[in-house]
């Protein structure tokens, strides 16, 4: 079974090892290659959310759940990270900037489906937007380098493609409007 406190042991573990995502990516590949184990040890996810599963200035562990659906517009983190999927499935979409154009407008350099089993290593540079495509809720392990609540950071406007700050309060407004688009339907 999945268990939460050997999961973050081994993470920092891999971290004091190596402090780039590669030996903490082993760590999640492992864990989600065993998904029925994940959905055990943190239940099976219920609503859209994004849950502290640890969180510390060296590392954080997030349980995040999309909506059906639901769409995340670009975004960065400043800090490395390693998402793996235990049920559903994730689509993103990489993004960089363009050098000639005014704003920091963005344009699309990459992108990867992501399904259960998948690990997704992002270097600490990457821009990306996420959308959950499925009718239903998708779980994921995200493990961050660093303190991902203390990092400013930014988004970018889904139209025009114009950095800004992260909104944190509004983003998590987006897995309420999911959860009440659920309730509805």
């Amino acid at each position: 079974m999945f268990d939460l406190q050997e999961f973050t042991a081994d993470c920092n573990a891999a971290l004091a090892a190596d402090p780039t995502h590669r030996a903490v990516r082993e760590v999640v590949a492992r864990a989600v290659a065993d998904p029925a184990a994940v959905l055990k040890g943190l239940g099976a996810p219920t609503r859209a959310e994004v849950q502290r599963l640890h969180n510390s200035a060296t590392l954080t562990i997030l349980n995040v759940v999309w909506g059906p659906r639901m769409t995340i517009m670009p975004h960065n983190h400043k800090m490395w990270a390693v998402i793996g999927i235990y049920t559903g499935r994730e689509d993103n979409v990489f993004w960089r900037r363009r050098p000639d154009a005014p704003g920091a407008e963005l344009e699309i350099a990459g992108g990867k489906a992501m399904g259960v089993t998948d690990v997704e290593p992002l270097g600490r540079d990457i821009i990306h937007s996420v959308t959950n495509p499925i009718p239903r809720l998708t779980g994921a392990i995200h493990v961050y380098g660093g303190d991902f609540f203390a990092v400013a950071r930014s988004e970018w406007d889904p139209e025009h493609l114009r950095e800004r700050p992260y909104d944190v309060a509004k983003n998590m407004r987006l897995f309420e409007e999911s959860n009440a688009a659920l309730a509805h339907s």
